[in-house]
């Protein structure tokens, strides 16, 4: 069981005051928050990309390198890569890159995005959103698999037996597919082999194990060994010594920045009512005391089979002080626990 972090670097108004921090300190408070993650013994840290003015990472292998050299173990993943918009040939240059200046931790989350600015920023049309994606992870994994390359798309020009560098250190460079819970993309994992991630961030994630089977299912009859294939939730959450106070200091945050998506996307306005009810145990908030979150990891591990788990702190924005204290929480308190517990599972299981 893998336990890590994911962040978005937001850059939205505090809650309480208002500012807004630049681009760049928040870039490397990030920075600093990969080291410590590395040093309390977390397995992953991921860094998702965007292009809006909110949002600091559209570039995440270069803020993952910046963690990479002052970092031993750590793997460092996008999360995700919007493959859809990007180049893959540039794609896996960069995560090559990454590979070798950490000597071997480097992963790509490809997907979609959920977020649709990057599209006209880089010219492509959402009217071609899956076919885009699509013919983009066809290249990249033909990229993966050989040094040399020829392939033709739709959507970008071919290349005839031309040679992609450098090349990683793993081989291959882990590829996951990350999704919101779409049965086409789980199915499309599973036929390729391929790690998936799923975001639960509301309703129930107990709703999952079905997409988890039909992923595992999928693997298997494209012949691959689904019981190798790891799958990562992506589940918003803080820790502080108390439930109570991990509470307090999560919620404004999350509220602001649920509200400003919800206006955007036509959604209801985020009250305290929605936000204590998902962090119930049966809810998607990961919200409490080390207790209670390493509980809530164990039975997503139990229930759902989830085998690498990752924390999405902050939400919005909040004082680096407490991410860092949840971060540290996360690798001295909850990790080891939850370790424990799914290998003692795991072993009365065989």
């Amino acid at each position: 069981m893998e336990i890590g972090i994911s962040t978005f670097v937001e850059t939205t108004p505090d809650p309480q005051t208002g500012e807004v921090i630049s681009h760049a300190q928040r870039i490397r408070e990030v920075v600093e928050e990969i080291v410590l993650a590395d040093q309390v013994g977390l397995d992953v840290y991921g860094v998702g990309e965007h292009h809006r003015k909110d949002y600091a990472a559209s570039a995440p292998a270069v803020i993952l390198a910046a963690a990479a050299a002052q970092t031993r173990r750590i793997r460092l993943t996008s999360a995700v890569t919007v493959l859809s918009s990007d180049d893959p040939v540039r794609v896996f240059q960069d995560f090559a890159t990454l590979d070798g200046i950490s000597n071997g931790r480097a992963e790509i989350m490809a997907g979609r995005g959920s977020f649709i600015e990057s599209f006209p920023l880089f010219g492509y049309d959402l009217d071609n959103y899956d076919e885009l994606f699509d013919e983009k992870l066809e290249l990249l994994l033909k990229i993966r698999e050989s040094e040399k390359v020829t392939w033709k798309g739709g959507h970008r020009p071919a290349i005839n037996n031309l040679g992609v560098y450098p090349r990683p250190v793993q081989n291959p460079l882990p590829v996951w597919i990350g999704s919101g819970g779409n049965q086409e993309s789980v199915v499309r994992a599973g036929l390729l082999g391929l790690p998936l991630v799923l975001a639960i961030i509301g309703g129930s994630p107990m709703q999952f194990a079905p997409l988890v089977e039909l992923y595992k299912k999928a693997a298997k009859q494209a012949g691959h060994d689904a019981s190798l294939l790891p799958v990562a939730s992506h589940s918003h959450g803080f820790i502080a010594e108390t439930t109570e106070l991990a509470a307090e200091k999560f919620f404004p945050s999350t509220q602001q920045s649920m509200n400003v998506l919800g206006r955007e996307r036509g959604w209801g306005p985020y009250t305290r009512s929605s936000f204590d009810a998902a962090r119930s145990f049966e809810g998607a908030l990961y919200v409490g005391d080390p207790d209670t979150v390493a509980k809530k990891i164990i039975h997503l591990r139990k229930q759902v089979g989830i085998t690498r788990f990752l924390l999405h702190v902050p939400v919005g924005t909040m004082p680096h002080d407490d991410v860092m204290r949840a971060i540290e929480l996360l690798g001295t308190e909850v990790a080891p626990r939850v370790r424990e517990e799914i290998s003692k599972w795991e072993s009365e299981s065989k």
